[in-house]
């Protein structure tokens, strides 16, 4: 019985290194590798980064009032196309109790001047008509009579602009009228009727009445990292894409990249600015998040190869040209490159158009046959 266990014990152990060397020899075994097989094409390389922002029009006017007072009535609302010199509101002026009191007593007191050197001017006409006076004193009694009256029409007018912020010869002109300073589209009135303004002074901005601005002359604004600015020059091409805008991609060129930079979220961003280029059958709003693609360098109509196809020794770079189809034969071959967009690269030396490549390995399978 002893003696089966150990005949038993030697076996198994005899049949545990038999199939490890069985297992060890098929390992070393050579495998048959299939690749992909990439053509070699003519096309073009974009080196390019993207930068987020928005798109917003190069001038937002901001419409102030030139009195103080309360909004009396509206005549536009946001979206409205307006033309410079177009009425957007109407202030109906608040006057100041003292200031209207000293006007209105400037208006009595040249009345009464006027009152009277009007009587002496009638009194004096009669008698030149007569022959009483002389011609000089007629003309020196017409004369005063001439300046009181320009007196009562200047107290008059101030009595008015004082009261209500406009003359009988000036409506047009009047104050209490807000105008569009340029031509453009209104984006937004952030006041009511009713509501109460204060003109710009050393004090304080003043109320904004309207925000007005050119929407055919727009701008992207966003920022670049750094690691990217040195790489862009002012005047580069660039294509902005709107993520509110379907299917729709629109031209830029780089105008501004600010010269100091934000430090944010331990990275340093630079301001930049570019000039979109807006058809006329798109409308863009003002605000509208977008993002920029700004394109480095481009080689266009060259030799590109996925870059995955590469392989790398020291400074030297390989591709594996096809030369037998069954079984797949492959020839290394020294190749220069050009610019890459990370995905494709392109070849300047090396390659033809009518050659093929190693791509990746697509089947992996041993070559021993078990019958």
């Amino acid at each position: 019985m002893k003696k089966f266990f150990k005949f038993f014990i030697i076996g198994v152990l005899a049949l545990g290194v038999i199939g490890t060397f069985i297992f060890l020899w098929k390992k070393s075994q050579p495998k048959e590798v299939i690749y992909e097989i990439v053509e070699v094409n003519n096309g073009s390389i974009e080196k390019k980064t993207i930068a987020t922002g928005k798109v917003e029009p190069r001038y937002e006017i901001l419409i102030k009032p030139q009195l103080s007072g309360i909004i009396s009535d509206i005549y536009k609302k946001a979206g409205d196309k307006v033309k410079e010199g177009d009425i957007i509101a109407k202030i109906k002026l608040i006057p100041d109790m003292v200031s209207l009191n000293n006007a209105e007593a400037r208006v009595v007191r040249a009345q009464l001047v006027f009152d009277q050197t009007s009587s002496v001017f009638e009194r004096d006409k009669k008698l030149y008509q007569e022959k009483v006076i002389s011609k000089e004193d007629f003309e020196k009694s017409q004369l005063q009579y001439n300046n009181d009256k320009a007196d009562l029409k200047a107290a008059q007018d101030n009595l008015s602009l004082t009261r209500d912020g406009i003359t009988s010869d000036k409506t047009m002109l009047s104050n209490t009228l807000v105008r569009s300073t340029i031509t453009g589209t209104i984006l937004d009135i952030p006041v009511k009727v009713g509501n109460s303004v204060i003109q710009s002074n050393n004090f304080n901005d003043g109320t904004t009445i309207a925000s007005v601005a050119d929407m055919s002359d727009m701008l992207f604004v966003g920022k670049l990292d750094e690691t990217e600015v040195g790489r862009v020059n002012q005047g580069a091409e660039m294509k902005i894409s709107i993520g509110a805008l379907q299917d729709v991609s629109l031209n830029a060129k780089l105008e501004y990249i600010a010269p100091k930079g934000v430090e944010s979220g331990g990275a340093v961003l630079f301001d930049m600015k570019a000039a979109v280029h807006v058809p006329d059958d798109v409308f863009i709003r003002a605000g509208y998040s977008a993002n920029a693609e700004i394109i480095f360098a481009k080689a266009e109509n060259v030799i590109v190869i996925p870059e995955s196809c590469l392989e790398f020794s020291k400074d030297t770079t390989f591709v594996h040209i096809l030369k037998n189809t069954d079984p797949q034969e492959f020839e290394k071959k020294m190749v220069k490159t050009g610019l890459s967009d990370g995905v494709n690269i392109e070849i300047t030396e090396g390659l033809k158009l009518e050659d093929k490549i190693r791509g990746s390995v697509v089947i992996e399978k041993s070559n021993i046959v078990v019958e």
